[in-house]
């Protein structure tokens, strides 16, 4: 389907909470909305404590709202990759109508098929991808539905994971007064909005450097093959920090975020600057060099963990290199040291939105990239998978005044009547109607 409406995305992270909410008209991606707020609640990129990151949400809910001068009432929402496991799968049937022509009820019912196994009953299925479709006999088709055919086949891949998570995840933001549209694996979603089309195809690694975790995924023939998750990132260097130099988190915090730098040779001993150290009266002067050492030898460890996942599996050497991304990837440095760790080509990726041009805002940007490409065979895929209605969004965003003066050009546009048709399209009118029906039907 066109790129064409609001969509909000929701990335709970370990030390913020990210919303961003887009516009699209005709592809073109213009953010009206942003909010950033400490993160509560979270221990290593999971959630804890519900009650607390419920607020962190709410509270940068409201950032964006806002903004953005609409009332926020749902989002995609990113889930980390921890315990994830992706399997390929595949499901067969017989095409249902007389007529032999395929339709939605035909993709919805090999869905149902595709996901036929045993799992564990403490994991769940997060999310099922299709991949392609086959028509008696003819592979590679994308959307079948219109064509005429007696057997259906559909391939895909299955992501499962722990159901705690998942259930924590969906708590926290619906406790916060959101619906989610849809829970994204961040991985997923990050690899295909930061990787060019060639690093899809050829293969390409996937660094994300977040506060609380950091992953590792690898998309090689545009599909995500493999994912990891370290529980160490950029808030275990601000602890090495503070413990090393007998210093307050904060002021721990402060230096590497004004100091920090990821390679040591890069710094110098001759530049100085005062650190409050605990039990001592007056500021004590620490080198930059020093420093950075602290911050170099965290960060060595954890790119060291991620190289050995890698070759391990004999995935290290593909193509596309190293991209660096995620929070912790801000620290100057970071591509000298990880090309001296992987002995590989390495770049950083940098979101290039206006006011959003930091690593950290990486993954809530590609929550919203990734939910706007859905498509309607997605949404079909996703009902079958979640036990629920799931249909292409709706206008179901509230105009609201704006609290504070705003640039008008970019905040007070009143965005109703943009937004009436933006699924007028006449496949999009049909999904929604069959999947209203295929529900009722199912429960009267």
């Amino acid at each position: 389907m066109a790129k064409t409406g609001l969509y909000t995305g929701l990335d709970i992270g370990t030390t913020s909470v990210k919303v961003v909410v887009a516009k699209y008209i005709d592809g073109q991606m213009n953010i009206i909305g942003v909010g950033n707020a400490k993160s509560e609640g979270l221990n290593r990129g999971i959630i804890v404590d519900i009650d607390k990151t419920v607020d962190s949400i709410k509270r940068a809910t409201a950032q964006a709202e806002e903004k953005a001068g609409i009332k926020i009432n749902s989002a995609y929402v990113g889930l980390p990759a921890t315990s994830l496991q992706m399997e390929r799968c595949s499901g067969m049937i017989a095409v249902s109508t007389n007529s032999k022509e395929i339709t939605d009820e035909d993709v919805f019912n090999v869905a149902m098929a595709a996901m036929v196994r045993s799992i564990p009953p403490e994991r769940q299925i997060i999310s099922l991808l299709p991949q392609e479709f086959t028509v008696d006999g003819i592979e590679g088709i994308k959307d079948p539905r219109g064509m005429i055919g007696v057997r259906l086949e559909m391939s895909g891949i299955l992501f499962i994971g722990p159901k705690t998570i998942v259930h924590n995840v969906q708590a926290t933001a619906q406790k916060a007064n959101l619906h989610v549209d849809s829970l994204i694996i961040s991985p997923l979603a990050l690899a295909r909005t930061v990787f060019t089309d060639g690093e899809k195809e050829f293969g390409t690694i996937l660094l994300d450097l977040g506060g609380g975790q950091t992953t590792t995924a690898v998309m090689y023939d545009k599909e995500l093959k493999f994912s990891v998750v370290d529980q160490e990132g950029g808030e275990n260097i601000t602890k090495d920090i503070s413990v090393v130099l007998n210093t307050s988190h904060s002021s721990a915090e402060a230096l590497k975020v004004n100091y920090g730098d990821a390679f040591s040779e890069r710094t110098s001993e001759d530049e100085t600057f005062p650190v409050d150290v605990i039990g001592k009266n007056e500021p004590v002067k620490v080198n930059e060099r020093y420093l950075s050492e602290i911050i170099e030898a965290r960060l060595e460890e954890i790119l060291l963990q991620a190289k050995e996942a890698l070759t391990s599996l004999n995935i290290l050497d593909l193509p596309g290199g190293v991209v660096v991304t995620g929070g912790a990837a801000s620290l100057p440095g970071i591509v000298e040291l990880a090309q001296e760790v992987f002995n590989v080509g390495v770049k950083l990726y940098v979101p290039n939105h206006m006011g959003l041009r930091n690593p950290v805002f990486s993954n809530v940007i590609a929550l919203v990239e990734y939910a706007a490409n859905l498509t309607e065979i997605n949404y079909i895929v996703e009902s079958a998978r979640a036990g629920e209605r799931i249909v292409p969004p709706t206008n179901n965003y509230v105009v609201q005044p704006v609290k504070n003066e705003l640039e008008p050009s970019t905040y007070v546009q009143d965005y109703s009547d943009d937004y009436h048709e933006e699924k007028s399209f006449e496949k999009g009118k049909d999904l929604v109607q069959w999947v209203k029906n295929k529900w009722s039907k199912m429960f009267d």
